[in-house]
């Protein structure tokens, strides 16, 4: 290892253990606050939510959303690969809340709009990911660890704790994997997002809290998808 992936390597190993660690009080209050809120919900709004992930689970599984160009970062160090991943997040991350402040800014059925747009943004991101660092998103079993990437950014400790060891152990596990639980992974990301989602929809403040909400998911997810295929290569190089 140079300099630079050994530097990597102490970063992912603190990610690993973040991914493992239990969430604060503060999140696990916040939580049960979104439990509530999830109750409250129209049966409407959930269904636009599940149709949505459903949709794009599918989607990703058969390839069907597949945009990117491949092999963007083939030739490159990782610490290019890195910088070049960083400036396509900043990127997103400007798309996402631009796109957040302007459904927001529209009301409860622009604000409900936002949520596929937004699945869609998140999905192109994490195949140019891939193909920054080396991996052919158009390979089914590439698909199946974006949408891990994806299960991993957003859902409880639990399932958290359990992604990023099936993570971790890829290419001994990929085998197993020949599909997501949609079902599962819907009401995860759904339970995790659903309270500043909601907060979006309401009138006055939806603008800001979609610009913000979108710009901070959109981060969360590249700091995500940096430390997994880190993970990987530094595991095993793509070849």
């Amino acid at each position: 290892m140079n300099e630079y992936e050994l530097k990597v390597f102490d970063e992912v190993e603190e990610w690993q253990r973040k991914m493992q660690k239990r969430s604060s009080l503060m999140a696990r209050a916040s939580k049960k606050l979104q439990t509530k809120v999830n109750g409250m919900i129209p049966g409407k709004v959930h269904q636009i939510m599940t149709d949505s992930i459903k949709s794009m689970v599918k989607a990703t599984l058969a390839g069907s959303n597949l945009t990117t160009k491949k092999w963007q970062g083939r030739g490159l160090s990782l610490y290019e690969q890195d910088q070049l991943l960083e400036k396509k997040l900043a990127s997103y991350r400007k798309t996402a809340a631009v796109e957040g402040a302007g459904t927001g800014a529209g009301g409860i059925f622009l604000g409900l709009a936002d949520f596929p747009l937004l699945l869609s943004i998140k999905m192109k991101f994490l195949f140019e990911a891939a193909s920054i660092y080396g991996y052919d998103p158009a390979k089914y079993e590439e698909r199946l660890f974006v949408l891990h990437i994806f299960q991993l950014a957003f859902s409880s400790d639990q399932k958290r704790a359990e992604v990023v060891e099936v993570i971790t152990n890829w290419d001994q596990r990929k085998q197993s994997l020949l599909e997501m639980d949609w079902q599962d992974f819907q009401q995860e990301y759904r339970d995790y997002i659903d309270l500043v989602k909601m907060a979006q929809l309401l009138p006055g403040i939806g603008a800001v809290v979609g610009a913000y909400a979108n710009y901070n998911l959109l981060d969360q997810l590249g700091e995500t998808a940096r430390n997994a295929y880190r993970l990987r290569i530094l595991n095993t190089p793509p070849a």
